[in-house]
């Protein structure tokens, strides 16, 4: 079993590099040689879309409900490869009307409706939150089944000074790296090249990680494809997977729900949308996050399937993925596993945090300091301070109440349900949002 503090030094650094990732590239973008390659760091920080709930979750629900799992990246691989020109009108619109989140934008396309700004805010701060919760319940899950007690004692028979609440930590650190990389600036508009280097970063991370825990499973755990496809057919549990017929009726709801979150969530508009340079990174985006998607899936399915064949139901099905190389002794690949959920987590944590933010600054808070006749400039070296402060603050107790969130209700939830909660929520914003594009006397 491996020690609890090797779990947490592993996490602790992860998280530095994360860091100096984000300071390299917010320091080359302001240099005279700005990063090279933004199209494809563009494409790859769309893979914030895969959160735990991809890494862990989508292993769970192949587990328990079949091929449904892919019903939540039909949505979003049909938008970018069919609605190349929904995006493009998108982040034209935005880029004339200096759009800085998706209230913004579902606002101005109402006469700049603030009240109407005000509600997709809180409508999306609502379906946010739990989303939130569900990246700390899966962090927390993770080293609950690394480490059955955090045992930080270095250090044999000397007590340890603390048992540190991990999703409190990882809350915490998150909100310090969005308040670093992504309040620098009162324009929300302007890009966060730093903090989206990180990201795509991210993605890269996780994906070579899961894809390392399918290998490992396939060619080391059994003898190939063929072997762990006689295995599961040989149980009972694990033939139950090609058993499942599929649901017309849940297909098309859930690939609608994911077509809209894909673009509609607060973190999703934020990376598609106002991190946008150029046309390019689009083009590049519309065939490299398809592919990315299709990627990261590869194994899900083959990793359900083993795990049906060695525990059954007697764990959690998300929980799959560290388990069967934990259990194994293979703890290089368990430290993959467990990098590869940390970034799952910390890439929706931060970007979906400092959007929030941004949104409940612009929508809520500024609307009131305007009302008791404050001044708001952009030259208003107090009033910026003040916004920024606001900011800080807000993506704090986002994070909080993230975290209250799960020690309150995520426990008892399953990874998908709480997903599915948020984007059921988000899928609110549809209506409005389309139908404003073409409908400019709508109300």
């Amino acid at each position: 079993m491996l020690q609890g503090w090797l779990v947490l030094a592993v996490a602790v650094v992860y998280i530095g590099l994360l860091f100096a990732v984000a300071h390299w590239g917010d320091r080359r973008s302001n240099s005279h040689s700005p990063i090279t390659g933004r199209p494809l760091i563009y494409a790859l920080s769309l893979g914030v879309y895969c959160t735990s709930w991809t890494f862990f979750g989508s292993v769970g629900l192949a587990a328990n409900k079949g091929l449904d799992f892919l019903t939540i990246y039909v949505g979003p691989i049909a938008l970018y490869l069919l609605g190349y020109p929904i995006l493009k009108r998108v982040i034209k619109l935005a880029k004339a009307e200096r759009i800085t989140s998706i209230a913004d934008f579902i606002a101005a396309r109402y006469g700049k409706n603030q009240r109407l700004a005000a509600v997709v805010t809180v409508i999306a701060f609502i379906g946010i939150v739990p989303y939130i919760a569900l990246q700390l319940k899966a962090v927390s899950q993770s080293v609950a089944t690394l480490v059955a007690h955090l045992d930080l004692a270095l250090i044999p028979g000397v007590p340890a000074p603390f048992h540190p609440d991990v999703p409190l930590t990882v809350a915490l650190s998150m909100a310090a790296f969005a308040c670093l990389f992504g309040t620098r600036h009162i324009d929300a508009t302007e890009h966060q090249s730093g903090l989206m280097l990180a990201v795509a970063a991210e993605s890269m991370i996780k994906l070579v990680a899961l894809t390392a825990v399918g290998i490992y499973v396939v060619f080391l755990l059994f003898d190939g494809p063929r072997d762990l496809v006689d295995a599961a057919m040989a149980n009972p549990i694990g033939a139950q997977m090609f058993n499942r017929g599929l649901s017309g009726g849940n297909w098309i709801v859930m690939s609608l729900l994911s077509f809209f979150a894909v673009l509609l969530l607060p973190r999703m508009f934020h990376v598609a949308v106002v991190e946008n340079h150029t046309t390019t990174e689009l083009k590049t985006a519309r065939w490299l996050f398809p592919a990315y998607l299709l990627a990261i899936n590869v194994f899900v399915v083959p990793i359900a399937m083993a795990g049906l064949v060695r525990y059954g139901t007697a764990i959690d099905a998300d929980s799959y993925v560290l388990r069967l190389p934990l259990d194994a002794g293979a703890e290089v690949v368990t430290m993959i596993a467990f990098i590869g959920g940390l970034s799952s987590a910390t890439a929706m944590v931060i970007v979906a945090a400092l959007a929030l933010a941004v949104m409940v600054c612009n929508e809520l808070v500024v609307p009131i300091l305007v009302k008791r006749d404050l001044r708001v400039a952009d030259d208003a070296p107090d009033m910026v301070r003040v916004l920024l402060g606001v900011r800080r603050v807000a993506i704090f107790a986002i994070l909080l109440l993230a975290y209250a969130y799960h020690r309150a209700v995520a426990d008892a939830s399953a990874l998908s349900d709480i997903g599915l909660l948020a984007f059921a929520a988000i899928a609110q914003f549809a209506p409005a949002f389309f139908g404003g594009l073409i409908w400019r006397r709508g109300t």
